[in-house]
C-alpha cells in the first residue's frame, strides 16, 4: 500500500465511529458535479461522462474541487456506481439527456446463468484514481470508496437502464426469485472485492448506496436488498495498518426500516430527508452513527433559510453524546441546479450551529 500523508482533519471518521468531536462534520452526496462551473469545465475537456471517470487523472481533479472550494470534511471517490455492471461486460454507455444505459441486460435465464464476477483489473482505473486522490488530498480530509448495492445494481443489470416502476426487475424477483438471488449473490461478492480493492487503495471509508432499495416491499427488501448488504458488509476489511475503516450503508426511502438497517454490522447509517433525526436516533441507540438528512431542494432557498434549515435539523438530531455519532449531510444527491453560495451557506451553519451546540 502507498504511503500517504497523515490525515489533518478526522472529525468525520471520528463521527462514524461515535467518538466526539468538536463539531459535526458534513459533506454532501454528489458534491464533486454538475452544479460547480469548475467541474463542467473538466467534464467538457474529458468529452464525455465515461471519459472522465475513467480517467485517475479527472477524476482526482473534480473530487478536490469541491474540496478546495467550500470547508468539508470529507471527499468522496469521483467515479459512477455502475462500474462493476460494467466490467461484467453489459456493455455500459450514457444517453445524452437519457442517464446510463446497458447494450446486454440481463433478461434470459441464459442472461443471468451467464454472468461472472468481474475481473478486479479492468477497474483498476478506478483503484489508480483512490490512490492519486489520496496523495494529492495530502491528509486535508479523509477519502470516501462507494459502490452501489447489490439489489440496486441488478436494478439497472435487468431494467438495461434507469426505471421509475421497476417492473422488469420485479417480474423477475416473483417470477424467478432463484435467478434474482443468483445475480444479487455475484453481485454482493463482486461488490466487497470492489470495496475492499478501494481500501487497499488509500479509500479510508467506504459508502454502499442502496439507491433502489425503497422501491421494494416490506418482505421483499429483506430478502433481496438487506440481506445481501449484509454479506457485503461481513466481507468488507474493516482495518488497516491498525486504523479502523468505517462503513456506511444508505437505502433511499428506508426510513421505514431503519431498525433492521442499523443491525446488519455498518457504523453508520444514512437517511433520506423523510426521516426524522431525533426519531433515527432514539431508535438507534449507541448502535450506528447516523447521516443525513437535509432536503437537497433547500439549497434553492436563501442563505437565511438555509441556515434555519440546518438549525432545525440539527436541534432535532439533538446534543451529541458519548456513543453517538453524526455526519451531516443531504438526504440525496445534490441537485445540478444549485447554487454553490447555498453549499457556503449550509456547511458554515452546520459548523457554527453545531459548535453552538455542543458549548451550551
Amino acid at each position: 500500500m502507498p504511503q500517504f500523508a497523515p490525515l489533518k482533519n478526522d472529525t468525520f471518521l471520528r463521527a462514524l465511529l461515535r467518538q466526539p468531536t468538536e463539531y459535526t462534520p458534513v459533506w454532501l452526496m454528489r458534491q464533486a458535479g454538475r452544479y460547480l462551473p469548475e467541474y463542467r469545465a473538466t467534464r467538457e475537456r474529458a468529452g464525455s461522462f465515461l471519459g472522465l471517470a475513467k480517467n485517475p487523472d479527472f477524476a482526482t481533479e473534480v473530487t478536490l474541487q469541491p474540496i478546495d472550494r467550500f470547508p468539508l470534511d470529507a471527499s468522496i471517490l469521483f467515479s459512477d456506481i455502475l462500474t462493476v455492471p460494467d466490467a461484467m461486460g453489459l456493455g455500459l454507455y450514457f444517453s445524452d439527456g437519457e442517464g446510463p444505459k446497458f447494450e446486454r441486460p440481463l433478461r434470459t435465464e441464459a442472461d443471468v446463468m451467464a454472468l461472472r464476477a468481474p475481473d478486479l483489473g479492468s477497474l483498476d482505473y478506478v483503484f489508480k484514481a483512490v490512490t492519486q486522490i489520496r496523495t494529492e488530498l495530502a491528509g486535508r480530509v479523509p477519502l470516501i470508496g462507494f459502490s452501489g448495492s447489490p439489489w440496486t445494481l441488478a436494478c439497472y443489470m435487468v431494467e438495461g437502464g434507469g426505471s421509475k416502476e421497476f417492473h422488469t426487475i420485479k417480474k423477475m424477483l416473483y417470477s424467478r426469485p432463484d435467478l434474482m438471488h443468483h445475480i444479487l449473490a455475484i453481485n454482493a461478492s463482486a461488490v466487497a472485492e470492489y470495496l475492499n480493492a478501494q481500501i487497499d487503495a488509500g479509500a479510508q471509508a467506504v459508502m454502499i448506496f442502496d439507491s433502489w432499495g425503497g422501491v421494494l416491499a416490506d418482505g421483499a427488501f429483506q430478502h433481496f436488498s438487506l440481506q445481501y448488504m449484509q454479506q457485503v458488509i461481513g466481507q468488507l476489511k474493516r482495518e488497516r495498518d491498525g486504523v479502523r475503516i468505517p462503513a456506511v450503508v444508505f437505502t433511499k426511502g428506508g426510513g421505514l426500516w431503519l431498525d433492521q438497517i442499523a443491525d446488519i454490522g455498518a457504523d453508520a447509517v444514512g437517511l433520506d430527508w423523510t426521516v426524522n433525526l431525533g426519531s433515527a436516533r432514539a431508535l438507534v441507540g449507541h448502535k450506528v452513527a447516523l447521516q443525513g438528512n437535509l432536503d437537497p431542494a433547500i439549497l434553492f432557498a436563501n442563505a437565511e433559510q438555509i441556515r434555519a434549515e440546518v438549525e432545525r435539523s440539527l436541534t432535532s438530531y439533538g446534543k451529541p453524546a458519548d456513543g453517538c455519532g453524526h455526519v451531516f449531510n443531504l438526504g440525496h444527491g445534490i441537485s445540478q441546479f444549485t447554487p454553490p453560495e447555498s453549499v457556503t451557506a449550509m456547511v458554515e451553519a452546520v459548523h457554527s450551529f453545531s459548535r453552538q451546540q455542543r458549548a451550551a
